[in-house]
This record gives C-alpha cells, structure tokens and sequence, in this order.
C-alpha cells in the first residue's frame, strides 16, 4: 500500500476526456459495486465500459479500495463522468496498524471532492483476524462519516455478517442507508438487515450451484434487491474463473428473474429504482 505524507491530498491524474456513452439496450441496469480501476482493466478498460453501456449497465458504482486506487478511480470517473461514480473508503483486507492515518487522509478527501458513498468497510474474517480491533473500529468511523455527509455506506461481510449487523445496529438511527454486499446469509440475517432499512448486493454467487443463494432469493424482500458485480471478482456461470466485468450483470440477471418468476424489464425496473433509493439518481 502507497503510504504518503500527512500533509498530502489525493490529486486526479490523467488527461482523458470526457466520454458520453449512449445505452442502446432497452433495459437499463446498475451496477452498484464493481472495482474497475484495477490493473485487471488496463489493457481494454474503455472497451469494458463501451461493452456495458451498449449493454444497458448505464451506471456503475466504484466502491474504493484503499489510498493506492485513488488515482486510477478518478481517472476513470473523469473519463466516464456520467457511467462511473466514486465512493471513498478503506476496505477491510487492508486496515493494518495505521489504520488511523490512513483515515485521516481519506476523510479530507470528503471536503476535496463530491463521493457517491463511503465505502467499501467493513469487517472481514476469513482471510485473517490480525486486525479485527482496528477493522471494527475503522468501520465505525465510516459509519460517521455515512451519518456525517448523508451518504449511504457499502459494507463488506465475509465471515463477519453477524457482527456487521450488530455493528451497524448499534448506530442506526433512522439516517443510515446502504448495501451489504455480495450478500450470502441467512433468512434471519435478511431479516434482521430489512429491520436495519438497508439493501443486499446480489452478485455472481447467486449463479453457483453449491452456494445456496438462489434457494434463498425468495425469501428477501423485493425492496431489498439491487445487483452487483464486485468486477473482476466473482464472475457469474459461465464466465466463473475469469475476470468479471460490468457486462456479465446480465447473467445474474436472468438467474435472479428465473428464481423470482420475474421478466427481465421488471427485475430492471425494481433493482434500479432500489440503487437509487441508496445511491440517489444520478445523471
């Protein structure tokens, strides 16, 4: 992780232009969490966003990773300034002893710059359990500055969903909205996160045989619902064991309308008007 002096502010790179997409599909979809500023892009990354957009993703949610990503979001948002919308925030995997620091630089960026929504945080305890601590602790602090700015928060869970709830419950005071994404719980935890006001991401995993998702689909309310991608993650069938794009939303669509007895138009129509209940819309 790039570490820089205290004094020091992110600053936009790159000189593209502005791109305006037209969406020829007559459906239109968003993705409300996908990670396209990564190296995994840069050898088609224009070519990426031309496929959604053509595709009917119009919209896509840059959840920010950590102080060396910074750059490369914004210049992605820069260039696609009406598809591509940025949030801020430190993702679990990577609170380290620091932690305080780092947040400290990130919060200035909130007076600097306008964000969509903060994130991604949150608590993750499947790949290591070193700082849990500081991982409840930075999560909490962006759940101030969720309450703070009025932006909704995007919260990451894996291994943790239990303790996320019990954390956010313990702040919610009717101000807080966002997604628990790549959601994959319970009939109780769903119903627990409805009681919170909040949305879960439904992502590739819905798509996979043995992760139980689209057995529990019909047991989350349909307010609930909004799609995600988590690219280049988590790639749905058939595509599962490649990069993931923005595109391949479509696959999870026609799972989560087949599980839902749904037409495509009004999974669209719901899951859109749901991400812009989170995320407000955007032009």
């Amino acid at each position: 992780m790039m570490t820089l002096p205290n004094h020091v502010v992110f600053l936009t790179f790159g000189t593209h232009r502005p791109v305006i997409l037209m969406e020829t599909s007559q459906l239109k979809w968003i993705d409300t969490h996908c990670h396209l500023y990564v190296q995994e892009f840069d050898a088609d990354r224009d070519a990426m966003i031309r496929r959604a957009v053509s595709g009917g993703i119009g919209k896509m949610m840059l959840p920010n990773i950590d102080e060396s990503s910074v750059p490369g979001m914004w210049n992605l948002v820069n260039h696609f300034p009406t598809q591509c919308f940025p949030m801020m925030g430190l993702h679990p995997c990577s609170v380290k002893a620091d932690y305080e620091v780092i947040l400290d630089r990130m919060e200035v960026e909130f007076g600097i710059r306008e964000y969509t929504g903060v994130g991604e945080t949150g608590i993750d305890l499947y790949w290591d359990k070193t700082f849990e601590k500081e991982q409840v602790k930075a999560f909490e602090r962006h759940i101030r500055w969720a309450k703070e700015y009025d932006l909704p928060i995007i919260i990451h869970s894996r291994e943790s969903l239990d303790l996320t709830i019990e954390v956010i419950s313990s702040y919610q005071d009717g101000t807080l909205r966002g997604i628990f994404h790549c959601f994959s719980g319970s009939t109780e935890q769903v119903n627990k996160i409805d009681k919170l006001g909040f949305k879960v991401g439904i992502g590739g995993v819905v798509t996979y045989k043995k992760a139980g998702l689209a057995e529990l689909l019909p047991e989350i309310p349909a307010r609930m619902l909004v799609l995600e991608t988590d690219s280049p993650y988590l790639s749905p069938v058939p595509h599962r064991g490649k990069r993931n794009e923005p595109i391949f939303m479509l696959e999870i669509a026609q799972k989560v309308a087949e599980v839902l007895n749904l037409d495509l138009s009004a999974l669209a129509d719901l899951t859109t008007a749901n991400a812009e209940e989170v995320y407000g819309k955007k032009d």
